[in-house]
């Protein structure tokens, strides 16, 4: 444990920024979960309603520095790709 003020706060910081972007990760990985889900079971047209509300929500992990920019990218690409795949 430090002893100097300005590292004891920067211990107490770096908890709560980790327990904070721990959370932001665990959110956007459950909207891609949600796509994915409804891209096995077939649905196209909850896997599209699941993709329209996890693209957002990506990309708002890129802005918060969850994410970079190119792999957020990639991600909706890919996650697109295979729900315009689904058969109507």
């Amino acid at each position: 444990m430090p002893n100097i003020a300005s590292s004891r706060k920067r211990v107490r910081t770096t908890a709560k920024r980790s327990a904070i972007n721990a959370s932001r990760k665990t959110r956007v990985r459950g909207f891609i979960r949600k796509v994915e889900e409804a891209i096995l079971k077939g649905d196209p047209k909850a896997a599209l309603a699941a993709l329209k509300a996890a693209e957002p929500e990506i990309m708002r992990g890129v802005s918060k520095g969850i994410l970079h920019k190119n792999t957020a990218s990639r991600k909706v690409s890919r996650l697109t790709k295979r729900v315009a795949k689904l058969p109507k």
